[in-house]
């Protein structure tokens, strides 16, 4: 028979984890399995038209590979980034440091108006490159496949880059040290030892970015020009009338997602990758040996921070432009203070941004309680169940913002007891909700990359030396998962501020949040009170990252 503490681990273990699994199972799955039910309202008569149809194979294809090459292109920003920033030390590491997280800053929408001003056939950047090339047509197109996934290798590194980083935060030099006394090069100890270690972060930071891309709907909508995913195609069918082909196209992307789920999982869970010592610390940063390098990283760290800040600076000009004035210069010809002036006065312009911030903060508090308890059952315990609570946190990557959204307004628009809903629809709680789902899989899966990186026999020695559960999370679990928690909630919590997509379906004028507000600027041409709100956007995201950041400190 096993013992007292043993018993009660086990019987605490399968109750916290089956109230886990109802609280996902009622607010991600069950809003979701409509859409997987409409696609068989006609038996296989939907499905038939998706296999028939030219446009949806096309659809599928380009998504799927869209998003393996958008994978490849974050981690190679990522990858390299993340042990820069760890490992050397040079004149702006700071700086890059603090800017390296700003992409994730600016909303979808905003984001890509900031490209193409930018980047676009009339950007800045393409009219100043024209004028010096003296060109009489712009030297490029901002459209296309490419452009798609120059979007997402901007917006998606950050995903690699603060997975990466979070497992450096663990990592044991003392590991390097042994290797290097035993003949290992540098590179052989990279390939043998540092790269397994973080396989886990690094396995967590491309599905997420798999998974992202292949729900990506503003980037394919606004730069594809005609190219067809199936997130923007899911779109367009529901608008001509074919709801149930649109259920069978949702359908095949969570598919597609799962089966990428499923091989990325694989790929983290191959082997053990566990720190093993239990002394040590992080590698000091060092200098680079070479004096070219040490002259070179400088400027080079200062064009890095230029290109990765470029489309904040234009929305922040934009935000001084008078609304107009702007045609075929270059630049804006004429600035004002009136856009701040009307943000600051008209109380119309700050109730949405009290929204965001509340429901944001309901939201981001919510992810930290629920995912941190997930994270631990699926790393560090053993039931049954445990794959389908992995599967259920999983899952709102596997679908698009869009069909979550619609799951939500169908399944909870009236109170009924028996079926489990209850009205949210017109309340200010649906968007908390939406944003919360949203968050699950990002902030699990970081706390979940930290824990992987643990040695479990801490925790036994922690208990074999009389400390009870409670001390064991506080003292040994917690502290393990800090690093993937803190860089997961302020994922979340930077993907809620600026939310879009589920708000846009969800959202009504008592909650509208500071995203729909932003789209009604758009849709009035009033491009530099837009621009003044996504400034203001990119300053509470800032300060969430600053908090974020004295937290890991702490």
């Amino acid at each position: 028979m096993a013992p007292a503490p043993a018993r009660r681990l086990a019987v605490s273990t399968r109750l916290a984890a089956w109230a886990l699994i109802l609280v996902l199972l009622w607010s991600v799955a069950y809003p979701n399995a409509a859409v997987v039910a409409g696609s068989f309202a006609h038996g296989l008569g939907y499905w038939r038209a998706f296999i028939e149809s030219p446009a949806d194979r096309e659809a599928l294809w380009t998504s799927v590979w869209i998003s393996v090459v958008s994978v490849v292109a974050a981690c190679a920003i990522g990858v390299p980034l993340a042990f820069l920033l760890a490992r050397r030390e040079f004149p702006g590491r700071r700086a890059l440091r603090a800017v390296a997280t700003l992409p994730a800053a600016l909303p979808p929408l905003v984001g890509v108006v900031a490209f193409i001003f930018l980047y676009g056939e009339s950007g800045v950047i393409t009219r100043a490159v024209q004028a010096v090339l003296h060109r009489e047509t712009p030297p490029w197109s901002l459209s296309g496949a490419w452009a798609i996934i120059f979007v997402h290798a901007y917006t998606l590194y950050v995903y690699v880059f603060l997975f990466i980083s979070a497992g450096l935060e663990n990592y044991d030099s003392a590991l390097d040290e042994a290797a290097a006394g035993l003949g290992a090069g540098r590179v052989r100890r990279l390939v043998r030892i540092t790269l397994p270690l973080l396989m886990p972060a690094l396995a967590a930071a491309m599905l997420l970015v798999f998974m992202a891309s292949l729900g990506s709907f503003t980037a394919p909508y606004i730069f594809g020009g005609g190219l067809r995913v199936l997130a923007t195609q899911i779109v367009t069918t529901r608008l001509n009338g074919a709801v149930g082909v649109s259920y069978v196209e949702t359908t095949v992307l969570a598919l597609s997602a799962v089966v990428a789920l499923v091989l990325f999982r694989w790929l983290e869970r191959r082997r053990q990758y566990v720190l093993p010592s239990k002394g040590g610390g992080r590698p000091a940063r060092r200098r680079f040996r070479s004096p070219a390098l040490r002259l070179a990283v400088a400027p080079l760290a200062a064009a890095i921070v230029l290109v990765l800040v470029l489309p904040h600076l234009m929305v922040i000009l934009v935000a001084f432009a008078r609304d107009g004035a702007w045609t075929t210069q270059i630049l804006p010809p004429v600035y004002t203070l009136d856009n701040f002036r009307r943000l600051a006065t008209d109380p119309a312009f700050l109730s949405p941004v009290r929204n965001s911030v509340a429901m944001t903060l309901l939201a981001t508090t919510a992810n930290v309680i629920v995912c941190t308890a997930v994270a631990i059952l699926i790393v560090l315990r053993r039931f049954a169940g445990r794959g389908l609570l992995a599967a259920l946190a999983a899952l709102p990557w596997a679908v698009p913002a869009t069909a979550i959204a619609i799951g939500l307004a169908s399944t909870f628009n009236r109170t009924d007891l028996p079926t489990a809903r209850i009205l949210l629809i017109g309340t200010f709680w649906i968007l908390p909700l939406a944003y919360f789902i949203r968050g699950v899989p990002l902030v699990t899966s970081a706390v979940e990359s930290s824990l992987r990186q643990m040695d479990a026999s801490l925790e036994d020695a922690a208990r074999g030396l009389g400390a009870n559960a409670w001390l064991v999370l506080r003292r040994v679990i917690l502290p393990a998962a800090r690093p993937g928690l803190v860089a997961g909630a302020t994922l979340a919590a930077i993907t809620a501020v600026g939310e879009f997509v589920a708000s846009v379906v969800l959202y009504t004028h008592a909650n509208r949040p500071i995203s729909i507000d932003i789209l009604a600027q758009m849709r009035d041409f009033a491009f530099g009170s837009a621009a003044a709100e996504s400034t203001l956007l990119i300053a509470i995201v800032f300060l969430f990252t600053l908090a974020a950041r004295e937290r890991a400190r702490a």
